[in-house]
């Protein structure tokens, strides 16, 4: 893929901390070693799939509605040691910091979603560094990482995947 290789945290040039990423030149392939994004990222197909978090939520959600009318946004979690879903806070929340700025009716879950997003928005922050994956990256050292992942609406950049990779959406660039 000419891309380079994200390793774990604390290894390398780059991983999935958000803090290591800063410095990344535009126009950089990389490869981000995530289980659960790559196992969902695989079960979609054909459908156009794009990658939202809080830092986009906007941005992905405007996106989301020119692909069609049915939209689904799954909160990937994390894994537990035995390889099962691991649910995680951020995930549930940040799915409903997408799911509120998307048109249309939405299910009793996605009500649900939203409901907790705008119920804890004001103290997002906090709560992220509160919830035990936050937790547990403070105590590896990562406060920063928690810092980044907390910011809401900081980036209109959305990454749709295509033929394997995720690439910018240039659809998305028109809003």
């Amino acid at each position: 893929m000419r891309a380079e290789l994200a390793d774990k945290r604390g290894h390398g040039r780059y991983s999935l901390s958000p803090a290591s990423l800063l410095s990344l030149d535009a126009g950089t392939r990389l490869v981000l070693p995530s289980p659960n994004g790559s196992a969902l990222s695989l079960a979609t197909a054909a459908t156009p799939t794009l990658t939202g978090c809080f830092r986009n939520c906007r941005s992905v959600a405007l996106a989301a509605m020119r692909y069609g009318r049915r939209i689904a946004v799954i909160p990937a979690g994390e894994q537990w040691p035995d390889h099962s879903l691991r649910p995680s806070f951020e995930d549930w929340v940040g799915a409903g910091a997408i799911i509120s700025h998307l048109k249309g009716h939405w299910s009793p879950e996605a009500k649900l979603a939203v409901a907790a997003y705008q119920g804890i928005r004001s103290s997002l922050k906090n709560l992220m560094l509160q919830c035990s994956s936050g937790k547990e990256l403070i105590a590896r050292g990562y406060e920063q990482d928690v810092e980044l992942a907390a910011e809401v609406n900081v980036s209109d950049c959305v990454p749709m995947l295509r033929e394997g990779a995720y690439v910018r959406d240039n659809r998305s660039e028109s809003s």
